[in-house]
């Protein structure tokens, strides 16, 4: 395309992606060990074994998030890093930007996990995009904010404003169609009706192309029936459109460092949610009524002496009674 202005122009993409840094990486490890199943037929010992493959992640993404002065330093980036101080709503530059995918496989699931966010924060107001999705923790959406600040030039500052989220109608559960009077699940009409075929005197149980899954009860119901159960929920859930959810936010940021004490924490708190009275809305699920959402991060780090130090890291959030989480927590002590 054509531009009016190509230096200008030039020059606004040269200053938007300085200092940027783009990276591809891979990683892998052993992951769980094989486990044997047992089981008897009459007097004769049936033993099943369960494998799970080794774990890898391929990584590739491109950032531009200026360090805070806690953080430190590493010649290359591998894509294995974290940094709770990502999730906060303002950084040290004014736009700042993430882009990463991430496919791999862990505990013998693979996973296509993705997070990628806009950030712009000016003293008076901050606006934010992003789209998360971590499928260890089950959760996937899309997100953008707009906000008014309090105090933006200060440690300590405050923010109110909209928060619009588009996922899945969380909430839904597609297998309470199959749970009996007594509170089981029926799940083997349910993989029946999925296109299983179950043999109880021949011990044979086989999957929707007439491959053998298992031959005995044992493995078939604690390896073939869980992957028949999340095929389903998933299968359920896919068929349905996501939803918008339109709230109210009110969030905090505080940032304080020194080279022996730091303190960074920021919060959101979304107290009402605009009910659009559709069918997959998570007022329904909720029995009509208002819920709180939140999210919120903590990193602290204290050095007592030269020798010793303590620091406690992490981050939080509840979303549509969702929860997930990650923290560490450590003393070190330097040996001279």
């Amino acid at each position: 395309m054509s531009c009016a202005a190509p230096k200008k122009c030039c020059s606004q993409i040269k200053k938007a992606f300085k200092f940027s840094t783009f990276y591809v990486a891979s990683n892998g490890g052993t992951s769980l060990s094989d486990e044997d199943i047992y089981s008897v037929d009459g007097s004769t010992l049936i033993y099943d074994t369960v494998f799970t493959p080794y774990d890898y992640s391929l990584t590739m993404g491109i950032r531009k998030i200026k360090r805070f002065n806690y953080e430190g330093t590493s010649p290359f980036k591998d894509g294995t890093e974290t940094s709770f101080s990502d999730a906060a709503n303002v950084g040290l530059s004014p736009f700042e930007f993430l882009f990463e995918v991430d496919y791999k496989r862990q505990e013998g699931i693979k996973y296509f996990d993705q997070q990628h966010f806009v950030r712009y924060v000016n003293p008076k107001w901050l606006a934010k995009v992003e789209y998360i999705k971590d499928g260890f923790a089950d959760i996937e959406y899309f997100e953008s904010t707009q906000r008014l600040r309090l105090n933006g030039n200060n440690k300590l500052s405050f923010n109110l404003g909209a928060v619009q989220r588009l996922a899945e109608p969380y909430g839904y559960d597609p297998l309470e169609e199959w749970i009996m009077q007594s509170g089981n699940l029926h799940y083997t009409q349910l993989a029946i009706e999925q296109g299983y075929n179950v043999d109880v005197y021949e011990s044979e149980y086989r999957d929707p192309n007439g491959e053998v899954v298992a031959t005995s009860s044992e493995v078939w119901n604690k390896v073939v029936i869980p992957t028949v159960l999340k095929d389903y929920v998933e299968e359920k859930r896919n068929e349905l459109d996501n939803q918008w959810q339109h709230s109210l936010v009110v969030g905090f940021d505080y940032y304080h460092y020194k080279k022996s004490f730091w303190l960074h924490t920021w919060g959101n708190f979304m107290p009402y949610h605009y009910d659009d009275g559709g069918q997959f809305s998570y007022h329904n699920f909720n029995d009509g009524e208002q819920w709180y959402d939140y999210s919120g991060g903590l990193i602290f780090g204290y050095k007592l002496n030269k020798n010793l130090g303590v620091f406690l890291e992490g981050k939080y959030n509840k979303y549509w009674n969702k929860e997930w989480y990650d923290f560490k927590a450590g003393i070190n002590y330097i040996i001279f």
